[in-house]
């Protein structure tokens, strides 16, 4: 006689102590808002007129709402994350005292930890759900910079009366930005993002990517950055080579290389479209000289390099935020790696460069994962690293992008470590251009034959029963 012990089970918060209805729908209505929040904010980043600008204000309300409502997925390795900012703001601060402007410098460096805690507070954000945040974080973007180079293109054809006043400076397109060299930078993300989707979605479905493509491609050439022009180059390359090696089909690689080809053609066609306009010429000629007339001499770009490597060896502790451009040279070190040895002295430089350098390399490593997120993530990855090479032509240490991105990359890393088995995203072949640990499993299950209490034996093959032995499913078992 067999007797069947009921299941015991165990609910967390008991029935007794739920909540009633109405709260539940509270909720869901209060995440709501705050996820439409979190959208405005990033969205708002595209108006940078002035110092704080609105998503700064926007940035702060998030910071104290999400971790409240519980929206944020606080890991052991975001809390180191904050940890190691929060040292480099502290070595700041300490610079800060050497500065010929403490009160300048004391500011710079409150806007770091600013920065810092909004990132870390991004990251616990998109790792509590990571393919739904990243997606939501990341469409925002993508407006916010529709917005930016629409205004950008039409203050450089004055397409509005007035409207090249505001959105040029320096005869460059500047958008919604005060300046070219951040306008154009902020595009590539976002551009990067439209990319991805005109080459994952149904060819039905990429008419307006396919113009978003284009129109941010136009605001980035129309900045005449040579940064952002670096910058959109590395991601672009970046997410290109790793999205067709990690391609689930042949099939999507083969519609890559004719995508990549008709743009190709398109992107060949305008730029010689832009040429044959005597302004724009001019200064696509001008610009993409590696070496302009103010990089060269003791007073230009390379010799703020050296004069800055000598004060970085004279001083340990730093000089704190703006006594370089004060003091010793005219203009900003345009190197974010030495500025930040100056503004927060060796221990802040270091972390800078070590943090930048890891979210790198364990990024590569993920990328390779097959998580829900894979594609979202390389995505912010690519974007990512575009940044950190820019980084060696000009400061980015105040760049919001900069910290949305590496927290998108941590967030993603330390919250999506699931792997993805839908069978339906499993290639039905091997790639030969991927690792050979992409094998295909048997069609025909195995069956057990020779004696059961001795060593067993796996032969392939059909088998017609499945009986049952000592709870453990089988095909056949052999005689004795």
């Amino acid at each position: 006689m067999t007797t069947t012990m009921p299941a015991l089970t165990f609910e967390w918060p008991p029935r007794s102590s739920r909540n009633p209805p109405g709260e539940d729908a509270r909720r869901s209505i209060v995440h709501a808002l705050a996820l439409g929040l979190v959208w405005t904010a990033v969205a708002a980043g595209a108006i940078v007129f002035t110092e704080p600008a609105p998503v700064d204000l926007l940035t702060v309300i998030m910071i104290v709402l999400l971790p409240v409502i519980g929206l944020v997925a606080i890991k052991p390795g975001l809390i180191v994350f904050l940890s190691i900012w929060l040292a480099a703001a502290a070595a700041a601060f300490v610079a800060s005292a050497f500065s010929t402007d403490v009160a300048r410098s004391t500011i710079h460096s409150g806007i770091s930890v600013y920065l810092y805690v909004g990132a870390f507070v991004f990251a616990a954000f998109v790792a509590r759900r990571p393919v739904l945040h990243t997606r939501l974080v990341l469409h925002a973007y993508q407006w916010a910079a529709v917005i930016a180079a629409t205004a950008g293109i039409i203050g450089y054809f004055g397409i509005i009366p007035g409207a090249s006043d505001l959105f040029t400076k320096f005869s460059r397109a500047s958008g919604t930005f005060k300046d070219p060299n951040v306008y154009g930078p902020f595009l590539v993300p976002a551009l990067v993002y439209v990319l991805h989707q005109v080459l994952t979605r149904p060819l039905l479905r990429i008419a307006v990517p396919a113009a978003m493509l284009m129109l941010l491609g136009l605001g980035i050439l129309l900045s005449f950055s040579r940064g952002a022009w670096i910058n959109l180059a590395v991601a672009v390359a970046i997410y290109g080579y790793f999205s067709f090696v990690c391609a689930r089909t042949n099939r999507h690689r083969l519609k890559m290389l004719v995508l990549s080809l008709i743009g190709a053609c398109v992107i060949g066609a305008a730029l010689f479209a832009a040429t044959q306009i005597d302004e724009i010429g001019r200064l696509l000629q001008d610009r993409a000289q590696l070496s302009q007339s103010y990089d060269e001499g003791p007073e230009g770009r390379f010799g703020g390099h050296e004069k800055a490597k000598k004060l970085i060896i004279e001083n340990p502790l730093g000089l704190g935020a703006g006594s370089f451009t004060s003091a010793y040279h005219h203009e900003d070190v345009h190197n974010v790696y030495l500025s930040m040895f100056l503004n927060a002295g060796w221990l802040g430089g270091l972390i800078f460069a070590l943090m930048c350098g890891l979210t790198t390399l364990y990024g590569l490593r993920h990328v390779f994962k097959r998580t829900a997120s894979q594609a979202l993530f390389l995505v912010a990855y690519a974007a990512f690293v575009g940044n950190v090479v820019e980084g060696f032509v000009v400061d980015i240490d105040h760049w919001r992008h900069f910290y949305l991105l590496m927290a998108l990359v941590w967030g993603l890393m330390l919250g999506d470590r699931r792997i993805a088995t839908l069978r339906t995203h499993e290639p039905r072949r091997p790639a030969k251009i991927l690792p050979a640990v992409l094998v295909m499993r048997p069609r025909r299950p195995a069956r057990i034959v020779g004696p059961a209490r001795r060593r067993l034996t796996l032969v392939p093959g059909p088998s017609p029963r499945r009986p049952k032995l000592l709870g453990r499913a089988v095909t056949r078992i052999g005689p004795r």
